[in-house]
């Protein structure tokens, strides 16, 4: 590769606890919600709090606070579902519906209010009366879709059937009334239901302030929620830190000083990969268009690294970097994401938004912090017409310019919305079109003679 410069550099693992690892990694489940940031750390404060009014033993409040970080997890499966029923922005959809009272006359006012708010009159009309014909079982799909992939993906993380059980059951009401399953009662867990009137109580509180939340929380009591944990929320609520550390500056500092976060598993090497991967999964279910896009992504930047002869343990660092690189994502619509057609102005500006909401999450975090500038450019150009900061020539690292061919091998060798996918000697014909411009030319010979040798074995193989 000659002068061009790494920017990686050796070091041991630093000493991370699991509780501040995730609780900093939820600022990208915040996304895909379309909340405020910092909502899932919110509620974890709140639920958490409730726990220790209700006196939970320990492993139940270690579970409790997880489940809290984590509600989220399976919230970007069903964002493309969302788009195409209701013809809406899925973030704000799901935003503003959270803002909804616990009613069913006012929740059906909401979706006839914002479905197809921007199609034609013949496209509103009959995504209307789809709603109106099978709404139940269209919720009861959303939520069941959700719930089951945010469950799933906890276990790959190696929560506990507690947490997994908390997760999928989010959505369950107390009375009967919620989804997917209908549980009612003493069947729903315990966790679940702290889980959701955190949710309620901070989405109200936020948008307009903790009287409201405790309003709303009073008037879901015996329908939505547990009466026994209303009362614990009532009494954990009067206590003036409770309401001072929620809207305060240091709040994580507080949550990651409770008990279930001061004894948190340290993270070693393995399970920071499987925790890298589990919340590419998260990003990659956004879209059928981009399912599987970060481990192909991973698998092509690790074949160009190989064939640069990069270290087992620069490999290792850069395949984070390759895995984690669209966490913005999350904050982009569907319907910009899954969009047939050429973007507008506007559009384009939510796009050219991800790299840098990449980084700004990643760089919060100690263990990732190194990797966000990585993430960040994996946009840029050797020309310095890339997004978003328009970075040329040297500016642009060995590891960057590794990310961006892959990237850009997968997006055009992948079907896309707007295009079919291309045959694999068609993409290796634009890469090498715009070397110089865009890509570096070693990278590109490197991922060709990459593929080279993996056919070659596979045929030796067969």
């Amino acid at each position: 590769m000659g002068a061009v410069k790494s920017s990686y550099k050796k070091h041991e693992i630093e000493t991370i606890n699991l509780a501040e690892l995730l609780g900093t990694l939820s600022y990208a489940l915040d996304l895909t919600e379309g909340q405020p940031e910092g909502h899932c750390m919110r509620c974890c404060w709140i639920g958490s709090s409730i726990g220790l009014q209700l006196g939970l033993d320990d492993d139940e409040t270690a579970d409790l606070f997880y489940a809290l970080l984590l509600k989220d997890l399976g919230c970007s499966s069903n964002a493309a579902r969302v788009c195409s029923l209701y013809l809406t922005d899925d973030i704000h959809f799901k935003r503003d519906f959270k803002t909804v009272d616990g009613s069913m006359s006012s929740a059906l006012r909401f979706v006839f209010a914002k479905t197809g708010l921007e199609s034609g009159l013949s496209e509103r009309i009959r995504a209307l009366v789809n709603v109106i014909q099978n709404g139940g079982e269209l919720a009861k799909e959303l939520i069941e879709t959700r719930c089951e992939r945010g469950a799933d993906i906890a276990a790959r993380m190696r929560f506990s059937k507690r947490v997994q059980d908390g997760i999928r059951s989010l959505d369950e009401h107390w009375d009967g009334s919620g989804l997917p399953e209908a549980r009612k009662g003493k069947d729903i867990p315990t966790i679940s239901n702290i889980a959701l009137m955190a949710q309620v109580i901070d989405v109200f509180a936020t948008e307009q302030n903790k009287e409201a939340a405790i309003k709303e929380v009073k008037s879901r009591s015996g329908k939505w929620f547990d009466p026994r944990l209303v009362d614990a929320f009532l009494e954990a609520q009067k206590n003036n830190r409770f309401w001072d550390i929620l809207a305060g500056e240091h709040l994580e500092e507080h949550l990651f000083n409770l008990i279930p976060a001061g004894h948190s598993q340290p993270v070693d090497e393995d399970y920071l990969d499987e925790i890298a991967e589990a919340f590419s999964d998260v990003v990659d279910a956004k879209s059928s268009f981009t399912a599987d896009h970060s481990n192909r992504v991973t698998l092509y930047t690790d074949i160009i690294a190989e064939e640069l002869n990069l270290a087992d343990d620069h490999r290792r660092w850069l395949r984070r970097a390759a895995m984690l690189h669209d966490l913005g994502k999350l904050a982009v619509s569907n319907q910009i994401l899954d969009k047939p057609d050429r973007l507008d102005a506007d559009e384009w500006v939510a796009v050219k938004s991800h790299p840098g909401l990449s980084q700004k999450i990643l760089e919060r975090i100690s263990v990732f912090s190194d990797i966000a500038p990585i993430a960040g450019a994996h946009h840029e150009r050797l020309d310095g017409k890339g997004y978003p900061c328009g970075l040329a020539g040297d500016e642009l690292c060995l590891e960057v310019r590794i990310l961006t061919v892959a990237d850009v091998f997968d997006a055009l060798s992948a079907e896309r919305p707007y295009r079919s996918a291309m045959p694999i000697a068609k993409v290796f014909e634009i890469l090498e079109k715009d070397i110089g411009c865009a890509f570096d030319a070693t990278c590109v010979a490197a991922l060709k003679t990459g593929f080279q040798r993996l056919n070659a074995e596979a045929e030796i193989a067969a």
